[in-house]
């Protein structure tokens, strides 16, 4: 087993609200793990991570969304239009959302604990099979999509318009970064 620490990449301006993520590699599985504290009620952290309507702002469009225990989920990445299906594998109203896709991307957990009246913590994880280099594009991926997030709930959504537009340069710099730590 190894385990793995990234950093805020160097020659970019940090986004303050998401630290760098970390991972644990047991065999050719990786959990990857990311903390967030966020200035916001759980219940517009819940609605950005769980539901239809707050998907497409941050992470992907859900064409399907079946809120509940079994529930089928499909996500379409608004970047490049792939097309990703699943189900819901844990779900506790406004504490756990959690998918499991088929495919490359695996479990994806999101769990939110209030830390104040207008304040939650989010923590993230996302365990799947694949290389090193696989769990270094993830570990780059989620971080830049937990930065929209970050820009979603603060009234910034990305919408699809600029997904379109999107480019990999935060991406490969985010990656780099944690290719250097891991080095």
């Amino acid at each position: 087993m190894s385990d793995s620490t990234g950093t805020e990449p160097a020659g970019t301006e940090p986004t303050a609200l998401v630290e760098p993520g970390t991972s644990r590699t047991e065999g050719r599985t990786h959990t990857l793990h990311f903390t967030i504290a966020l200035p916001h009620p759980v219940e517009q952290v819940w609605a950005a991570v769980a539901t239809a309507e707050g998907l497409p702002g941050w992470l992907a469009a859900a064409d399907v969304l079946e809120p509940r225990l079994g529930g089928t989920v499909t996500l379409r990445w608004l970047t490049n239009g792939e097309v990703h299906t699943g189900h819901v594998t844990a779900w506790d109203g406004e504490r756990v959302a959690e998918y499991t896709l088929e495919g490359l991307h695996g479990r994806m957990r999101f769990h939110l604990e209030p830390t104040a009246r207008d304040a939650t913590t989010l923590r993230f994880t996302n365990e799947f099979d694949g290389d090193d280099e696989l769990r270094l594009d993830r570990l780059a991926g989620w971080h830049d999509h937990f930065e929209h997030l970050v820009a979603a709930l603060d009234g910034h959504p990305t919408d699809e318009r600029t997904w379109a537009a999107w480019t990999p340069d935060r991406w490969l710099l985010l990656r780099g970064r944690y290719a250097a730590v891991a080095e």
